[in-house]
């Protein structure tokens, strides 16, 4: 019988607590959000609940709550893809294509992954205003199409699609669409579902910009709309805040999920070039 060294013993006990650390706190808010009042505010707390109830997502949703999920999922949703998309292609151009500027249009985009969006507020603001989008969904989504990370990371898989599978296709005919949909975005779908990953997660948790760009309270994200409940008269409805939460934090386990078989894969490939 093949021996466990001590090492992997230990290394295997702290992952497991650290695993427990940090699940503890979804746990909390999941059992939570099933509590009443008196069971949250007890002495003596209940680490499982012993009268489960589904009050809190009721109150929930009988205030604007259902329109602000949607509003976070939309905003994530369309960020994500068209994020992908842009990306994706920009990648690919700035890896296999030649044109004069490469070289300063990627040190650009390696310079702007440096700038903090506070720094490109008053811009960004102007700019939203100028096309009507403030106190609009479309000024959080649009900002986002354009993250630099997204297409330095996208460069990085791109600079493995092997050259001779591109000119192979072009001797065969194929246009650039085609050579990039059939030929480069299967090669490079790993990197795309990290990429997924990261922009939803990104926009969906920027709350300084939905904050800043969202004004109306129809408007208004789940992230948002939670830290309104913790200012306002529901401040201490800790129920109601943890429901709250507990459904803003569905769609980030559902699109982790989805795209869990690309990310690890994703990370691993693109930091290796060959």
């Amino acid at each position: 019988m093949k021996r466990t060294s001590p090492y992997k013993t230990i290394s295997v006990a702290v992952i497991a607590v650290l695993a427990v650390l940090f699940i503890f706190p979804l746990y909390w808010i999941l059992t939570g959000s099933v509590k009443d009042a008196a069971a949250i505010n007890a002495a003596v707390p209940q680490w499982f609940p012993l009268a489960p109830t589904t009050d809190n997502y009721i109150r929930l949703f009988s205030n604007p709550a259902l329109q602000w999920l949607f509003n976070s999922v939309f905003m994530a949703v369309m960020a994500m893809i068209l994020t992908c998309i842009t990306a994706s292609m920009a990648g690919y151009a700035l890896a296999k294509k030649r044109f004069v500027g490469k070289q300063l249009l990627f040190s650009i985009f390696i310079c702007a992954m440096a700038l903090p969006k506070q720094v490109i507020l008053i811009p960004l603001l102007k700019e939203m205003a100028f096309l009507n989008l403030h106190d609009n969904l479309w000024a959080v989504i649009l900002p986002t199409v354009g993250w630099p990370f997204g297409v330095f990371l996208m460069k990085q898989f791109s600079e493995n699609v092997p050259t001779e599978m591109l000119e192979a296709a072009r001797i065969d005919g194929a246009g650039q669409w085609r050579t990039f949909a059939q030929i480069v975005f299967p090669l490079i779908k790993p990197g795309v579902g990290a990429l997924a990953i990261f922009t939803f997660i990104t926009s969906w948790n920027d709350y300084f910009m939905q904050l800043i760009m969202l004004i109306s309270r129809a408007n208004q994200t789940i992230s948002v709309g939670i830290a309104l409940m913790q200012s306002g008269p529901d401040a201490n409805d800790f129920g109601l805040i943890m429901a709250g939460a507990a459904v803003a934090a569905v769609p980030i386990l559902a699109v982790f999920i989805m795209f869990q078989r690309y990310f690890t894969q994703g990370i691993t490939m693109g930091a290796v070039k060959g």
